[in-house]
């Protein structure tokens, strides 16, 4: 066996054409949990340890190279004495393949050109498009020789070697037995999962399950077409390699890690998975990074593959400004649903963050199960010790953690069913928590029968509501709604449609006069409805433009009426605080998000829509409206909301399209005395130039009540992203703020991905600012570097 270590190309077997392997004893696919797979691997030197492991879904198979079998011709038994010729044969009785499983004991079949067997010496030699075949191991060559008297088979020339698993194997000689088990090759190829190749001087496999080889190389990466000479991006080197099929791993000897070409990492010793393997347990690959909070940081997280269907990974965080912090996570796949989640537990030194030091931790789980065809049911359990915790340990950020278990139901597509209860903690520092609401029971239930009713399509549903605080008001409701509509079309080709809408709700309140609600008048038990009538009216003026497509004019006015509402503040609100009105919204029957706010009275919503349809598919299309009362009644309680008055803002749309590479989309609203006046503008734009996308957007805002603190948003935004050639990406963005002169949001990022290799760095840098302090966040900077070898291991650098 030589010494020469070959460089990758010898890798390269060449085009292979796939089709479907035979059949193979456990090649069905993997199951586990979902979303990615774990692939730990181990560097360990005299004074260093690295491990690697890169991520995929749990659930991927890997699809495993074959060759295209031969069609084998018809075989004829060998039974003359002397040298004879044949077309194929069987060694030990006649077996065929394809059909039932492969069995392990089956004898050796074969098919060739050409068959000569001594029957004196016991020796079959078999020349020009050799298949042999027994069990579920299949061989091709160019010459086959196979002695009965010691059961050993050689082959030689472009030898191939198909396994169980979907391994190709290469070689230029190979000397086999024990079923094709056991035995030597030289000049090994391998083509293996996920785009792995390995080239070696020469091999020996034992039990058909362990290969050694000599002089190894191993990449993922294709070569380069030009010029297949040239060593691929990365590769691995080692003068002795172990590819255990039992444990799936693939251990290295003396290994030397090379970027095109050029040594970049020694080790005495590399292991990881191979790259067929599912899931394996071991180290992963560390992350190093440095931020105000922690100081210099090292994550060594360790991947526990618990069994096929459940995997928990540990990740301990040593930093020099924090105490250790330990962080796990956690899945598990069930036949009828998943549990994953994620938790830490540490001390935390919130002496360097304006907190204080104690035992902290979070826990963020949740939980879906199918329990059968209609009903399904879930959890999310979400707590954490504070939000400097969160954000000095970099665990996933919220302002306010949802907690909550629940149950619902689906019946074709004519009814749904819910019932959950929540539970709320808010994390910013000025959140009371005794006032944040615990929500019991929600449950709330719709039916959309298929047919028609009066000509109408109907919808009905019902609702029960309870919410408490520790301190303050706690509220019980009861809701039904239904809504009937018909679409009509007149014979001038005026589209009418007829709407109803009728709410019964039923209160029981106390505390209403502490805060946060402040509302002592809805205290008590109650009973309200309301019932709305509306009539829709849209005439479609639409004109030929030629070959510059057609043009529609379309003017809309809509009555809606009804009792009037009676006051706003006899009746509780918990639902429908927050309010926008735009041209989404103009013409609904009742324009608040929730049910404890009713809209009466009568009013006229009117608007004018005109728009220009091009024949490649563009469109410029815009609309301008405004909703009239006809009594006093104050539709909306809220200060700037744009219906306190009789008449209300305008509001309008536009959007510009002429190509599928350009569009952009503005929404204003305008104060409907004072035109000149701004309520509300939203605007974005988008232009594909190739394969560079430009943004830009622009947002002003009031400022709205039900927010602190109180302060209008007047915000510019742009940005790109690039694709820039077949591996590079690139992308930039960023905000300014108008209204205090300064920018509150720039990101960046690029990098490079190939079939083999992944370079990312990402940029960051928020300039958020604390309410209760008025001052800039400190820790508002994030760099993150990830570099990742496919099938090898990924590593991450961060800096805050």
């Amino acid at each position: 066996m030589s010494d020469r270590t070959e460089h990758l190309q010898a890798a390269d077997p060449g085009p292979v054409r796939r089709s479907e392997p035979r059949p193979r004893p456990g090649a069905g696919p993997v199951t586990g949990p979902a979303r990615r797979r774990w692939r730990p691997a181990v560097v360990a030197g005299a004074a260093l340890v690295l491990v690697l492991a890169p991520a995929a879904p749990l659930r991927a198979q890997m699809d495993a190279p074959s060759v295209t079998p031969l069609e084998p011709t018809p075989m004829r038994p060998m039974g003359s004495p002397g040298p004879a010729s044949g077309r194929g044969g069987s060694f030990g009785g006649m077996a065929a393949p394809g059909g039932a499983p492969a069995d392990p004991n089956a004898p050796v079949t074969f098919t060739a050109e050409e068959v000569e067997y001594d029957r004196e010496r016991g020796l079959v030699s078999a020349r020009g498009r050799v298949e042999a075949w027994q069990g579920d191991r299949l061989m091709r060559a160019d010459q086959f020789t196979y002695d009965r008297n010691t059961g050993v088979a050689t082959a030689r020339g472009n030898v191939q070697l198909l396994e169980p698993d979907g391994t190709v194997m290469f070689a230029e000689e190979a000397e086999l037995k024990d079923r094709f088990r056991d035995g030597v090759l030289e000049g090994v190829r391998a083509l293996l999962a996920a785009n792995g190749r390995m080239a070696a001087n020469g091999a020996r496999r034992t039990g058909g399950m362990v290969n050694e080889l000599s002089r190894v190389v191993y990449s993922s990466c294709d070569l380069c077409p030009e010029d297949p000479n040239r060593p691929p991006l990365w590769q691995v080197e080692a003068r002795r390699a172990v590819q255990d099929k039992n444990s799936q791993r693939i251990t290295y000897r003396d290994a030397t890690v090379r970027l095109g070409g050029w040594p970049v990492l020694y080790t005495p010793y590399l292991s990881h998975p191979d790259p067929g393997a599912p899931r394996a347990s071991g180290f992963l690959f560390p992350t190093l990074g440095y931020t105000r909070f922690l100081g210099a940081f090292v994550e060594t997280p360790y991947f526990w593959a618990i069994d096929d269907s459940s995997d928990l990974t540990v990740v301990p965080i040593t930093s020099t400004r924090q105490y250790p912090n330990l962080g796990f996570e956690y899945r598990k796949l069930f036949n009828f649903g998943e549990v994953s989640g994620t938790a830490s537990i540490g001390g935390f030194n919130g002496r360097d963050t304006g907190g204080k030091e104690e035992l902290a931790g979070h826990i963020f789980l949740k939980g879906r199960f199918n329990l059968d065809e209609h009903w399904r049911a879930g959890f999310d359990l979400n707590r954490a010790s504070s939000e400097l915790y969160l954000r000095t340990f970099r665990y996933e950020y919220r302002r306010v953690l949802t907690s909550q278990a629940y149950l619902e139901g689906f019946w074709d597509t004519t009814t749904y069913a819910r019932i959950d209860a929540r539970a709320y903690q808010g994390l910013r520092s000025l959140d009371d928590t005794r006032q944040i609401p615990y929500v019991l029971p929600n449950a709330y239930v719709e039916h959309a029968p298929r047919g028609k009713y009066l000509g109408g399509f109907l919808t009905m549903d019902a609702g029960l509501l309870g919410i408490s605080r520790d301190i303050g008001s706690s509220t019980q409701r009861l809701a039904t709604r239904a809504s009937w509509q018909r679409p009509e079309t007149d014979r001038l080709g005026g589209l009418w449609t007829f709407k109803l809408q009728g709410d019964a709700l039923a209160y029981r309140s106390q505390g209403l006069q502490e805060p946060p609600t402040l509302l002592p008048d809805a205290n008590g038990s109650q009973a309200i409805g309301n019932i709305r009538a509306a009539v829709d009216w849209r005439m479609p003026f639409v004109r030929s433009a030629g070959t510059w497509g057609s043009q529609t004019i379309e003017p809309r006015v809509q009555l809606v009426t009804g009792p009037r509402s009676g006051p706003q503040s006899h009746v509780p609100n918990e639902d429908s605080i927050d309010f926008e009105f735009t041209d989404a919204n103009l013409f609904a029957l009742n324009r608040y998000t929730g049910r404890d706010r009713q809209e009466g009275g009568t009013r006229v919503d009117t608007a004018l829509r005109g728009a220009w349809d091009f024949p490649n598919g563009g469109q410029v299309e815009g609309l301008v409206g405004r909703s009239f009362r006809l009594d006093d009644q104050i539709s909306s309680p809220y200060l700037g909301s744009g219906l306190e008055r009789r008449a209300s803002d305008y509001v309008a749309r536009l959007r510009v399209s002429p190509t599928p590479w350009f569009n952009t989309t503005g929404r204003i609203r305008l104060d409907g005395e004072n035109i000149t006046e701004r309520r509300m503008v939203d605007a974005t734009a988008n232009l594909s130039l190739g394969k560079v996308t430009l943004t830009a957007g622009y947002l002003f805002s009031p400022p709205l009540p039900y927010l602190t603190p109180l302060r209008s948003r007047d915000e510019v935004g742009a940005g790109f992203t690039a694709k820039l050639g077949q591996y590079w990406h690139a992308s930039l963005h960023g905000k300014y703020d108008l209204s205090l002169g300064r920018a509150v949001l720039l990101q960046g990022a690029a990098g490079y991905e190939d079939e083999c290799f992944i370079f990312e760095g990402r940029f960051i840098k928020r300039f958020a600012q604390d309410p209760s302090t008025s001052s800039l966040y400190a820790a508002n900077t994030v760099v993150l570097f990830r570099l990742g070898f496919k099938t090898l291991g990924e590593y991450f650098f961060r800096a805050i």
